[in-house]
């Protein structure tokens, strides 16, 4: 086997990014992925960076992928899709709710087609309640989610994270859902819908917020606090000798802590002797905190008697360091590509390791339409005349391949 999920087929409409964080994960994992695009190409062909038309934002969340483009209004392309929906395993799309099912391939048309398909919808908001029918991205569900009101400096507005972490969040929570599902399947019980949505996936990540809050009675009210935690301490963002440093030596490692800071007088202070008291006087024990590490003889000093010393701790790196740094170069987290189009440069790593599997795929990210007469070929015995046909009726489109263009000159 070439991975672990290799002799799965997964047929993917969807675009941007939540849907194709999922079925990334996937490819990367063994499965094949058929993309579907419909006239004009998934949006995100357009997102920055941008090379002679090609988008590294495209690339990297599609590589691996069999790319289709079609109508899906016609007659034609709709006949297509649901060919495709017969030969897989897994169908994913990520539109409004109720927009697949306008399109003729709702759970009860695609469960008659094949019942043993795992169907996943992805959304916003979800398929259910009252935003159901809004649209969303990722921040949409993440203000929803009362997340956004937790990040930034208390009483000034709220900050804006320069990631995505809901989309690729929830991905994640779409592929394992899937995963689940099939295995649900092999046991012999059949296919099933998944409903998967930004809004539940980002209010998922709560983890002190939502019980704090309820179990107070509303006594505790969670808000943004800036570079330090609300209800845990010390735990933050503390500024160094020349740069910040985030530092987490919170529960059982206090005592530890005070003695690292030459300061075993606090250990048991009544100001610091538990989480609480150390809570409420953050303001005090951050002064200490930064005057220990000021008081070093470097930045990179300080952390080393800190992770010596076994006190969970890390500088503040940029993108750029971080892509320079050795241990995420060693485990690939972030890796080299070569796309032929935009050349080599890197990208995100697989997060998930298997034993059994300890490489990673060689994976190309398609052209528009790069595979509509292998894939109509292969599984739905179209021949190639009819498949020309179809690109002149414009039921199929598709984008020149620039090393095909080169070999042909």
């Amino acid at each position: 086997m070439r991975h672990i999920l290799e002799g799965y087929r997964v047929l993917d409409i969807t675009q941007f990014l939540a849907g194709p964080a999922a079925t990334r994960l996937m490819v990367e994992m063994g499965a094949e992925v058929i993309k579907v695009e419909f006239p004009g190409g998934d949006p995100s062909r357009k997102f920055p960076f941008l090379k002679d038309g090609r988008s590294a934002y495209y690339v990297q969340q599609n590589r691996g992928k069999k790319a289709i483009c079609l109508d899906p209004k016609s007659p034609e392309g709709l006949e297509i899709l649901k060919g495709l929906i017969a030969k897989c395993d897994v169908f994913i799309e990520n539109f409004a709710p109720g927009v697949i099912g306008r399109l003729g391939l709702g759970w009860d048309v695609v469960k008659a087609i094949n019942p043993n398909i795992v169907m996943c919808s992805i959304s916003a908001f979800g398929q259910t309640g009252p935003l159901a029918a809004l649209p969303g991205f990722d921040n949409i569900g993440q203000a929803y989610a009362g997340v956004t009101s937790m990040i930034g400096e208390p009483g000034k507005t709220p900050a804006f994270p320069q990631l995505a972490l809901g989309d690729v969040g929830t991905g994640v929570h779409a592929a394992a859902a899937i995963g689940y599902a099939l295995l649900h399947r092999e046991r012999g019980h059949g296919g099933q819908y998944v409903d998967v949505s930004l809004l539940d996936s980002y209010f998922h990540h709560h983890e002190v917020n939502v019980q704090v809050w309820s179990c107070s009675k509303g006594e505790i009210k969670p808000t943004r606090s800036g570079s330090h935690h609300y209800a845990v301490a010390p735990a933050g963002i503390f500024q160094g000798k020349t740069m910040p440093v985030f530092l987490l030596p919170i529960l059982n490692m206090w005592p530890r802590f005070c003695e690292v800071l030459g300061r075993p007088d606090i250990i048991d202070h009544p100001k610091f002797c538990d989480n609480a008291a150390r809570a409420e006087n953050q303001i005090e024990l951050i002064a200490i905190i930064e005057g220990w590490l000021q008081a070093q003889e470097s930045d990179e000093e300080a952390i080393r008697i800190l992770e010596d010393n076994h006190i969970p701790v890390a500088p503040i790196l940029s993108v750029e360091q971080a892509c320079q740094h050795p241990h995420l170069i060693e485990r690939e987290t972030v890796r080299w590509i070569d796309d032929r189009g935009l050349g080599r440069f890197q990208v995100p790593g697989m997060p998930l390791r298997f034993s059994s599997f300890p490489g990673h795929l060689d994976l190309d990210a398609p052209f528009l339409g790069e595979h509509n007469a292998a894939v109509l070929g292969e599984y739905l015995g179209y021949s190639k005349d009819r498949i020309a046909a179809l690109q002149t009726k414009g039921v199929l489109a598709s984008e020149p391949i620039p090393a095909l263009i080169k070999a042909a000159e």
